[in-house]
Formats: structure tokens, C-alpha cells, sequence
């Protein structure tokens, strides 16, 4: 059993002496320690961030690039262990792994072209002689609080962009599966980051309290629970920060009657119980619209899911894996209690699940309900488990209300022939993404990621232009060079008023 420590230039002695446990989610068994860290800790970070951050600043931005093309080759190169890492401490089968490292490499793709997007917006002859231009300099130290559910995608989401753009980047990722963040930070210094531009903190509450209050942090990026994202953007604005903070999610599944339903069934597997479920855009709720089309999609439903095979996360076979603790399982179950008491008809009940061999895991079987009501807290709420709710509507009509006036509002898909109702739809929907036959609406990195309502906090979005735009702030010059001539008649008048 081994301890993960901070990833800190220079750590305080004595300091941060509580410890949690890291998980072996396939066999319940603890597998390693993580120092919960303290104010020193945290302190000793920024100190080294505030040394680090003015020269990296001053690095061209072509040369912040070549860093992170060489961060991009070399964890390709450690694609397998990253991903068996990963899996091991969350419990996602290797291939999900895999897939949560690429999708944060798109990230830093997309940060390899800083020099590109960094540039300003310049106005020749604004006024007499006068030339107006703007600029985009970085905020200084930015600090990101990660989630358990995705240790590779979400930090690189973060510290790719804000440390592009110039900035000095702690994170704090989830105490649950810490080891893949610091692996990441370790191949950053090893691609040519200077030490100190990129550390990483460990911790819980008290460390998130730390990062929200310190004065010397700049910007903060959140990714977890809609309760938890609400008060890290209000402690967080309240101590003058710039604060994005994502919450959760409830993706509605629009089922149209002209949709392929073979179609939509092998989507909504892989949608909803992908990852046990433990993913903001995964599909927890399929709405099917009309009665005829709510009996035929679950006939298919109930052997697809049958069919699905839950196993040990290096299980090649499995579709998923184990959810990342007990207290997780026992949560997720508790919300399947709940949807069969408020009367929802429990279909299928994955309550009970064991795996030969592994009987003190945290595995979950696949659960169906079908004719869940909006008015149930099981509907209401993220249950972040391999739960799948058939939601009846009766028309168009009820299927764009039912995600519009839901609480939260991630993300949302429509599976349709028709371009018009999905064209519809994608207008009037009150929802942050939408897929049209996608069922996970992620968009592409050069695009931005975000929700709406209770999914999100904050006025810009995940990476792309709008992750830009938040880990930079503008500077905009107002320059005139005086001919000096003698009878004045160069004298200043402000543009607007020429």
C-alpha cells in the first residue's frame, strides 16, 4: 500500500498529516492513502506559483506550445498505464479510461494553437493619429476542483488552456482517485513546463475552502455536484475570484416515433450505463413520445440491457465496471428505493449485483423504471448510476417541456428522421448542448463545453474561445505618436468625439 502525496515544489515540513483512503473499487479493499492537505500546503503552492508565473508569462507563446505538444506525445506514449491507473482507482472499464485521457489530449490539441488565438484586435486610424489595439494577458494563478469521475479529462479541460494562455495552475483533484493527476503533472514537467507552473494539492473541504479564500488565486474552475458547484461559485465570487463552477445533470433522450429504435437502443446502452453511469452526460432518462412508441422501445430495452455484462474494470468484455466506492453504491441503491416506493414500475433491479470472486466490490447491476412522473424526487434528482427512467410523454410538445423545465440542464438529445421537429427542437429547448441522434452531446474541444440552470455557474464556458476568454483578461491600448506641431492642432481629442 502506497501514499500519494502532493505534487508541490516545495512542501512544508510537518504539515498536512490526515490521510484518506484510495479504493480498489473491483475488490472493495483500500489500495493506497492520500495527504489531505492543509492552509501551509496550499500556501506553499501559491508561493511557488507566484515565482514560477511571471517568466512562464513571458515565455512566447509559440514556446508554451512546443510544451504542449510534448506533453500530447508523451502521455500518448503512456496511454496503457495512464489507463489501467485511471481504471484501477475509478473502476471504468480500460477502454472508458482510455477514452476519458483522449478526450482531455483533444483539449490540449486545441491549447497547442495559443499563439493563434491569443492574438488581439488592432484599429489603425481610430481617430486622428490614433491607433487602438487590445490584448490578452493571463490572470495569474488559476486553481481547478476536479471531479472522481473523469481524473484525466477534467484536469487537462483546465490546466490545459489556463496554463496556454500564461497562467500558473494548481489543482485539486478528488481525494478518490488522486494517482492520474499527479502522473499528468509529472509528464508536464517531463515535456519542458517550468517547476512550479503546474501543482497539485490534495484534499477535501478544507482544502477547497483554502483555494476559494486565498487572495493570490485568481480564477477558479469547478466540475462536481450542482449543491457543491453553487456555493463554490458564491464563496468564490464573494472572495473577488472569476469562478465557472459546473454542476450536475438529468439528460433527457427524446425518442420521436420515425427514430431508429435499434438504433437508440444500442446508443442508450452505452449512454446510460456507460461508466456506471457516473458521468454528467450520460442519458439517465429516455422520453419517448407517444404510447405506441414508449411498448416498442421497451420491448428492446429490457434484453438489450439484460445482455449487458458488468465486470472487473480490466474486464475486455465488460460494457462497465464497478461505481467508484461504497458509499456511491449505497447511494445509487438508495435512489432505486426511492423511484419503487414514489410508485415508478421497477422493470429491472440491479440491486443485489455480485461478481464471482469479487463479492466486496462496488458493482451495481443495470436498472430499468419505466412510467416515471415528473413529480418524483428520483426524476428530480442525479442519481450518478447505471439507472435508466422511461419518462412517457404525449407529444412534441411535452417532450420539449419535460428537459426545459427540469433543474438542470446539461444536456439533451432528440433521435429523429425529421429534420424540421429536430430543428424544432434544438431551438426551443432550454438546455446548454444538444445532440440531434447523438446521445452524448460532448462538443468537439474547439467548441466550449457548459450547461444551463442548475448545471452551471458562471458566464463562460469549458475550454474553447470561451476557455480562453475566462483564464485571460483583455488590455486594450489607446496609442497616438504627436507630429508636434506648433500651433496645437494636434491636439488629443478622444475617437468618439472626433
Amino acid at each position: 500500500m502506497h501514499v500519494i502525496d502532493h505534487f508541490v515544489v516545495s512542501q512544508p515540513g510537518g504539515a498536512a498529516t490526515r490521510r484518506g483512503e484510495v479504493f480498489d473499487p473491483n475488490s472493495g479493499a483500500v489500495q493506497a492513502h492520500v495527504v489531505l492537505g492543509d492552509q501551509a500546503v496550499l500556501d506553499a503552492a501559491v508561493a511557488a506559483a507566484q515565482a514560477a508565473q511571471p517568466g512562464w508569462a513571458a515565455t512566447n507563446p509559440q514556446r508554451r506550445a512546443r510544451v504542449m505538444f510534448r506533453f500530447k506525445e508523451l502521455v500518448e506514449a503512456n496511454m496503457d498505464a495512464l489507463a489501467h491507473m485511471l481504471s484501477s482507482e475509478h473502476g471504468k472499464v480500460i477502454a472508458d479510461a482510455r477514452g476519458d485521457i483522449q478526450r482531455g489530449l483533444e483539449v490540449i490539441e486545441f491549447a497547442c494553437g495559443i499563439p493563434h488565438v491569443l492574438k488581439g484586435e488592432y484599429t489603425q486610424g481610430a481617430g486622428p493619429g490614433i491607433d487602438v489595439y487590445s490584448m490578452r494577458q493571463p490572470l495569474g494563478i488559476g486553481a481547478g476542483i476536479t471531479p472522481f469521475n473523469f481524473p484525466a479529462m477534467i484536469p487537462m479541460w483546465m490546466f490545459g488552456v489556463a496554463i496556454a494562455c500564461g497562467n500558473a495552475f494548481i489543482l485539486k483533484p478528488s481525494e478518490r482517485d488522486p494517482s492520474v493527476p499527479v502522473r499528468l503533472a509529472e509528464l508536464m514537467r517531463e515535456a519542458g513546463l517550468p517547476e512550479g507552473v503546474l501543482q497539485v494539492v490534495h484534499g477535501d473541504k478544507e482544502m477547497v475552502d483554502a483555494i476559494l479564500d486565498h487572495p493570490a488565486i485568481g480564477a477558479v474552475s469547478f466540475v462536481g455536484s450542482s449543491d457543491i458547484a453553487h456555493y463554490v461559485y458564491r464563496r468564490g465570487v464573494a472572495a473577488g475570484k472569476r469562478v465557472q463552477a459546473m454542476g450536475g445533470a438529468k439528460n433527457h433522450g427524446i425518442v420521436m416515433p420515425d427514430a431508429d429504435l435499434d438504433q437508440v437502443v444500442a446508443d442508450l446502452a452505452g449512454a446510460a450505463f456507460g461508466s456506471a453511469g457516473e458521468r454528467c452526460m450520460a442519458l439517465p432518462v429516455v422520453v419517448p413520445v407517444g404510447a405506441q412508441t414508449a411498448d416498442r422501445l421497451r420491448e428492446k430495452l429490457i434484453p438489450a440491457i439484460h445482455a449487458l455484462r458488468v465486470g472487473v474494470s480490466t474486464d475486455a468484455e465488460a460494457h462497465y465496471g464497478p461505481v467508484v466506492n461504497a458509499a456511491h453504491k449505497k447511494r445509487v441503491e438508495d435512489w432505486i428505493q426511492t423511484g419503487f416506493d414514489e410508485g415508478a414500475e421497477l422493470v429491472i433491479d440491479g440491486r443485489g449485483f455480485t461478481l464471482q470472486g469479487h463479492e466486496q466490490g462496488f458493482f451495481i447491476g443495470p436498472s430499468l423504471f419505466d412510467r416515471v412522473t415528473p413529480d418524483m424526487a428520483s426524476y428530480r434528482e442525479e442519481i450518478f448510476g447505471p439507472v435508466l427512467q422511461i419518462v412517457r410523454a404525449a407529444d412534441f410538445e411535452e417532450a420539449v417541456r419535460l428537459p426545459s423545465a427540469h433543474q438542470y440542464g446539461n444536456g439533451v438529445a432528440i433521435f429523429t428522421r425529421n429534420g424540421h421537429a429536430a430543428r424544432e427542437f434544438a431551438a426551443r429547448v432550454n438546455v446548454g448542448m444538444v445532440g440531434i441522434n447523438v446521445p452524448i452531446p460532448v462538443p468537439v474541444a474547439y467548441h466550449t463545453f457548459g450547461g444551463w440552470k442548475r448545471s452551471a455557474f458562471g458566464d463562460t464556458n469549458q475550454h474553447g474561445m470561451e476557455g480562453v476568454r475566462f483564464w485571460t483578461k483583455v488590455k486594450t491600448v489607446t496609442q497616438r505618436w504627436p507630429d508636434g506641431a506648433p500651433d496645437g492642432s494636434n491636439a488629443f481629442v478622444i475617437p468618439t468625439m472626433g
